[in-house]
């Protein structure tokens, strides 16, 4: 499709963006107000983090809950995404305790108090600290407007509007920048954002804030790229995103090692021609940005919990073990079955979470593969024409798709890798019996380049179909997520521990 090339059509686009974030905004409002507290995703864990962070409370160790956590997690949390209702007594799930009188009920709130305390220890205690600084300020900010109990747990939750409608402009603002000519793919990814149904989006974690801090770092680094030499202005800013991608979740470090490799390459490209000591103050800039914020948390790190990154105590909790690297060989990963395992599992949840819900994955088997072979498919259809150095691309389009796959593979890489690592022991989650990490939300960091590789791949595959087919099929995709979503998820809008009930 063409670029807009005058006004109207250019105010035209900028509606639908907006219209687009709306849409979102709904979205992840209404998902999220129906999902009970506390999802399997270690739901409890950041919510400690945050109360203690809203608190300048920044955690030394694997701590019991905070003080100021305690009553929402003894109240507010259904038992269902691990336990059915056969299994509680007389069959059937308890009321929620605030719909009870709280002489009934404040006997064993205090006992379930209690027994956090005893036995719960905060194993994210660790994880960087951007995303419970933000979120323990919006938790300021609700107590600030009076709200308290369930209302104020939702207000936490309710913090992923405004970031998922960030990430859709961003999207827009990604794939204009990239494709100024093709209003399909500047329309198909934030589109596809908007109606993600991705659970993450509807939880309380880190994890929705990597695709937004990444993202920005992902446009900063192509800009930085362009630029001969680059502005000191953009090296600091690429710099400082890149430390947000740090400071936001550890497993964001194969994105971080991936954009560093593209930061080497164009400093060669620099020294090609002629240009790096013109941009020595940029390249300084860009590694002040991001080295001193990485380095600081590192410190503190190392300081506190024993290793660079946190990570020790944390295995160490879990009860992983390091295998023998002779043993890595053996693992079920390097066979066909357990490859497809791996693949479809981790494709799987990127698009549609890893929620369970009485102990069961809140997914169609169904609606996993369609989602699982359509994106083969089309990102198989972007590295063909990658490899063929089509001329349906300029320079500047196939250097950011090839970055995309990069990013996108080297999360991939790393799970496995993680996955062939460690003995998992009698951990719940990967375990000896499903020895691999299937967890799309780690993915989410690269959704803005997965999402270009994608819509660049159904661009493709209907070059021979005008615009209304095109947009026919996008709106028929997007209708599809929605409905399976609904389909999948509908159970819990008349749970009566969610936002609906209080």
């Amino acid at each position: 499709m063409d670029a807009p090339t005058n006004p109207a059509s250019d105010i035209r686009e900028r509606k639908i963006i907006l219209a687009l974030c709306l849409l979102a905004a709904a979205h992840v409002f209404i998902f999220s107000a129906a999902f009970p507290f506390f999802n399997v995703v270690d739901e409890q864990m950041h919510l400690d983090l945050v109360v203690r962070y809203s608190q300048a409370d920044i955690p030394r160790a694997l701590t019991p809950p905070a003080a100021g956590a305690l009553p929402f997690l003894a109240i507010y949390g259904t038992p269902e995404y691990l336990w059915t209702p056969a299994s509680q007594p007389g069959g059937i799930i308890p009321p929620p305790p605030w719909k009870l009188p709280i002489e009934t009920v404040r006997e064993k709130l205090l006992a379930k108090e209690a027994g956090y305390q005893a036995v719960f220890k905060n194993h994210e205690a660790s994880q960087p600290p951007l995303y419970y600084v933000l979120a323990g300020g919006w938790w300021r900010l609700g107590q600030s407007l009076g709200l308290d109990g369930g209302r104020l747990l939702y207000w936490l939750r309710f913090l992923n509007v405004p970031l998922v409608v960030a990430l859709v402009w961003l999207g827009g603002f990604t794939a204009r920048k990239i494709f100024p000519e093709n209003e399909f793919i500047r329309v198909a990814v934030p589109a596809l954002i908007a109606l993600l149904p991705q659970t993450a989006f509807y939880s309380v974690q880190n994890d929705v804030l990597s695709p937004l801090v990444f993202g920005a770092a992902f446009v900063l680094l192509l800009n930085f790229w362009e630029a001969e030499p680059p502005a000191m202005r953009l090296g600091a800013a690429a710099g400082l995103a890149l430390a947000a991608t740090f400071l936001t979740k550890i497993s964001n470090l194969p994105l971080l090692a991936v954009a560093g490799i593209f930061i080497a390459l164009k400093m060669f490209q620099l020294l090609k021609n002629r240009k790096l000591r013109a941009s020595v103050p940029s390249l300084a800039w860009l590694a002040a940005g991001a080295g001193l914020p990485m380095a600081a948390w590192m410190a503190w790190c190392q300081a506190h919990f024993g290793d660079l990154t946190g990570s020790s105590l944390k295995i160490q909790f879990l009860n992983w073990t390091t295998k023998p690297f002779t043993e890595w060989i053996h693992h079920p990963l390097f066979t066909p079955a357990g490859f497809w395992c791996f693949l479809k599992g981790n494709l799987a949840t990127f698009w549609q979470g890893e929620m369970l819900w009485h102990r069961q994955p809140l997914a169609l088997p169904a609606v996993d593969l369609i989602y699982v072979w359509l994106t083969l498919t089309l990102l198989s259809v972007t590295l063909v024409v990658l490899v063929k150095g089509s001329k349906v691309l300029a320079s500047t389009q196939a250097r950011a798709l090839w970055f995309s796959l990069a990013l996108f593979t080297s999360l991939f890489v790393f799970y496995a890798l993680l996955s062939v690592k460690y003995d998992f022991q009698d951990c719940f989650y990967p375990s000896r019996a499903h020895p691999f990490f299937v967890s799309g939300r780690l993915l989410l960091g690269a959704l803005i380049p997965f999402l270009l590789l994608f819509a660049f791949g159904l661009d493709q595959a209907l070059k021979k179909f005008g615009r209304a087919a095109k947009s026919a099929v996008l709106a028929a995709l997007l209708l599809f997520m929605l409905i399976s979503e609904i389909v999948v998820d509908r159970s819990l809008f008349a749970n009566t521990y969610n936002w609906f009930h209080l």
